[in-house]
């Protein structure tokens, strides 16, 4: 599918066919969905679909997860007219942080650190990723979301896949992502 081209019939997941498939091998996800972003109406209906659960809902602010979440997590908070919360792979904020300890989807051992100043208790916050594989990363941004008192809104990503982590996410908390049910089990399966 070409970057300009629009279906004349836009279900919910249409633009996942902008996503491309990995070919650097096992040190990479298996599928890169940064050229969906490059597509106009593929992102904003991307970003459509992952707000439309939370229409109505109370969120104080977005929080988008280093890298990718920062891209689908500033489009959700214009869209929503709210602020942004960076939340970083430690040692890139020159202030005040919070940091956790986590295992991402390739088992690798990281910390990811917040800005204190930001969360105060009590604020609603929804988070926003690309992906939740194994969950590890996004269960790290829920545990310093709330060990500064915020409350996790909501959880966004793209695809939730039904790992022990993406469940244990969806039985917590409210959760959107865009992969419609018929697809789930193949990107549950890659």
């Amino acid at each position: 599918m070409d970057l300009c081209h629009v279906p004349a019939t836009r279900e919910k997941g249409w633009y996942l066919a902008l996503m491309a498939p990995n070919v650097k091998g096992p040190n990479y996800a298996w599928l890169d969905p940064s050229r969906l972003y490059c597509h106009p109406q593929g992102l904003q209906d991307c970003v459509a679909d992952l707000l439309q659960p939370f229409q109505g809902d109370a969120i104080d602010m977005v929080a988008g997860i280093d890298a990718m979440g920062f891209i689908l997590g500033a489009a959700a908070a214009a869209t929503l007219q709210k602020g942004f919360l960076a939340i970083r792979k430690a040692g890139h904020l020159c202030v005040q942080t919070v940091a956790q300890p986590y295992s991402d989807y390739s088992g690798r051992e990281k910390v990811m650190e917040v800005r204190t100043d930001a969360i105060s208790p009590g604020l609603r916050i929804l988070l926003v990723d690309q992906w939740v594989e194994t969950g590890g990363t996004m269960r790290a941004a829920i545990e310093l979301v709330e060990r500064l008192g915020g409350v996790v809104a909501g959880v966004a990503a793209i695809c939730m896949e039904n790992s022990e982590g993406g469940k244990w996410i969806q039985e917590r908390y409210k959760c959107s992502h865009c992969v419609p049910p018929r697809l789930q089990p193949h990107f549950d399966q890659h």
